[in-house]
């Protein structure tokens, strides 16, 4: 009878989802776009745009995302028309350029979706699902193809990148129920995204190639530290990689030797990789032999918070950033004595690293000072 119950129960939430796909469109007014001023805007597709939405929003630098429509042949779609129209559901992404790039966005949208599918997006077919990055200049479309080339040449996907690269079309804004849908219906949400097989396709592949290794924090450091709200348990977990949650979020430890930042010697300064605050420079940097990042102190000693960790049958002294709470590593009394004594032994997967040469551009013109 339980089994029974729990079968009833998955065909009314299935039934309840495939109802508000089809939902009717009448009598509702399309909600607009909304930029602000700084602000650009990019158009990408990458099938179901309640799934797109909800992934783009949990980007950095990200302002607003609307679902809709667009590439077709007819004016104001609907939800019930669109398709025969010959348009795509699309979303159209405003972001801060001070805090993300368009080349993020690119990488973003062939993180998560099927970019190898072009009759469709996973249950979804048909052309109006197919995966498409629309440029509106020819820097954008450049961005777009050395950033296909590169996922393709380090064969993130078993079948070759299908995803199309078009001139920037006319949007029009879905209706209104469409939009955050994944908030306003999260259990029918989730119901759809997992049965479509989309959540289990961006999971067989994270991790793979160096786009999915190296995510950008989820803010830069044009942003103010002091008013910073960390990302749901939840959206941590998409957005991380698994070792990066274990390292941050459940005090865990990367291999030695075989890790990110290890034997990294270029100029540049280290950031928590969800927060994106300013934690180390590589002037403090220098190899301790342990087989882990380590550095003689932060930039600053208020960037870190010290507490003490009584596991392993011994004390140690643990090392959290400031903002984000993020388990860094540990620091120890056993490093160079001729600069401070200290060995801060920290995790790569706890951080992100920004050369020198792209401080300015991604908001970290302020510790430009450390090279002088």
């Amino acid at each position: 009878m339980v089994l029974a119950g729990i079968l009833i129960l998955l065909a009314v939430i299935s039934l309840a989802a495939f109802l508000s796909r089809n939902q009717s469109s009448s009598n509702i007014t399309p909600m607009p776009s909304t930029t602000t001023e700084g602000t650009k805007t990019a158009l990408f597709a990458g099938g179901c745009f309640w799934c797109v939405e909800a992934d783009f929003e949990k980007l950095s630098g990200i302002v607003n995302v609307v679902s809709g429509y667009a590439g077709g042949s007819t004016e104001n779609p609907t939800y019930e028309n669109y398709a025969q129209g010959g348009h795509r559901e699309v979303v159209e992404v405003t972001y801060d350029p001070s805090k993300t790039t368009y080349e993020s966005l690119v990488e973003h949208i062939m993180r998560y979706s099927d970019p190898t599918d072009a009759t469709g997006s996973f249950n979804d077919r048909g052309k109006q699902y197919a995966p498409a990055i629309y440029y509106d200049t020819d820097e954008e479309k450049i961005i777009a193809q050395k950033v296909i080339a590169k996922i393709d040449a380090e064969e993130v996907y078993a079948k070759p990148i299908a995803i199309v690269v078009i001139p920037r079309v006319k949007f029009w804004p879905a209706e209104e129920y469409h939009q955050d849908y994944a908030k306003k219906n999260p259990v029918r949400y989730n119901f759809y995204r997992s049965r479509s097989g989309r959540s289990d396709f961006i999971e067989q592949h994270k991790g793979k190639g160096s786009v999915a290794e190296t995510p950008m924090p989820q803010i830069s450091g044009a942003t103010d530290f002091e008013n910073y709200q960390k990302p749901s348990d939840e959206m941590l977990k998409q957005t991380l990689t698994p070792l990066q949650y274990k390292v941050t979020q459940q005090e865990g430890t990367e291999p030695p030797f075989n890790n990110e930042y290890d034997t990294n010697k270029a100029d540049g300064i280290y950031v928590d990789r969800i927060s994106g605050e300013p934690l180390f420079s590589s002037k403090d940097k220098y190899d301790s032999g342990t087989g882990w990042p380590s550095f003689v102190k932060p930039i600053e000693n208020d960037d870190v918070t010290l507490h003490e960790d009584k596991g392993l049958f011994t004390t140690r002294i643990e090392v959290r950033s400031k903002h984000a709470d993020s388990h860094l590593g540990h620091v120890f009394d056993d490093g160079p004595k001729d600069r401070g004594g200290k060995r801060y032994c920290m995790n790569s997967a706890a951080l992100f690293f920004i050369p020198k040469e792209e401080m300015e551009a991604k908001g970290y013109s302020k510790y430009l000072y450390l090279f002088e």
